[in-house]
């Protein structure tokens, strides 16, 4: 498993990322329910030069992580915003994109290689739980690569981190998701023409299952970085 790893220059293009934020707290039926929907804008950095299929199928694209904790029913609705997510960095990425809604669809494409995201688990902790004023989120995610025939190519795993400082419950939460989320759209853009994978396609290769490299377990620390956010009191 190729790994993408934390880069130096995150914090500039973390910078360039702005977000709209979508936060409904359910009064009186002890109920949070967020839904963050993130805004890439134009990256500064030159698309490879490669044809690739993207899929967005309907685990993606429906996704939702629901939780009971201390007496609170959480609800994040992460689907709608990662499929916006996933486009808007596959279109900066590659010079060419063509989108499908799922695997099926996407055999026999006149790509050279096919990526179908998905989020391997989503988890957060509130400032009660962390011991301070911040609220941390982690999503995991694992994109897998095929050739156009099927053949497992490889797989890019793919964590973001996110942190917020206090407010109000969905407003936290919300934040601290989409700081996750750009976390992880900015990974990808930067490190994605370095992994060996990035390469091949620069270079035109059209990949198939002989491409497959050999698996391996990705660790990375969890940064904790809690930033100001102005306007919004508990």
């Amino acid at each position: 498993m190729s790994g993408i790893h934390r880069s130096p220059w995150r914090t500039a293009l973390h910078a360039g990322l702005t977000a709209a934020l979508l936060a409904v707290a359910l009064a009186g039926c002890g109920s949070v329910q967020v839904r963050p929907e993130p805004v890439l804008p134009e990256p500064l950095i030159a698309p490879m030069p490669a044809r690739v299929a993207l899929v967005l199928d309907d685990e993606l694209r429906s996704y939702v992580h629901e939780e009971t904790r201390g007496g609170t029913n959480w609800k994040v609705e992460l689907g709608p915003g990662h499929e916006r997510m996933f486009r808007d960095v596959f279109r900066s990425s590659f010079s060419e994109l063509a989108e499908f809604g799922s695997g099926a669809q996407a055999r026999g494409a006149d790509v050279q290689v096919v990526f179908r995201p998905r989020i391997e688990q989503f988890s957060f902790a509130s400032a009660e739980e962390t011991g301070g004023e911040y609220w941390a989120v982690t999503i995991r995610y694992v994109i897998a690569l095929t050739s156009t025939a099927g053949e497992p190519v490889d797989n890019l795993s793919l964590t973001g981190y996110g942190s917020s400082r206090g407010g109000r419950a969905g407003n936290a939460l919300t934040r601290a998701t989409l700081a996750a989320m750009r976390d992880a759209a900015a990974k990808f853009l930067v490190q994605m023409p370095r992994l060996p994978v990035g390469r091949k396609l620069a270079a035109g290769e059209v990949l198939t299952g002989a491409d497959a490299s050999t698996p391996r377990d990705v660790v990375e620390a969890v940064p904790v970085e809690p930033e100001e956010e102005p306007g919004d009191t508990p």
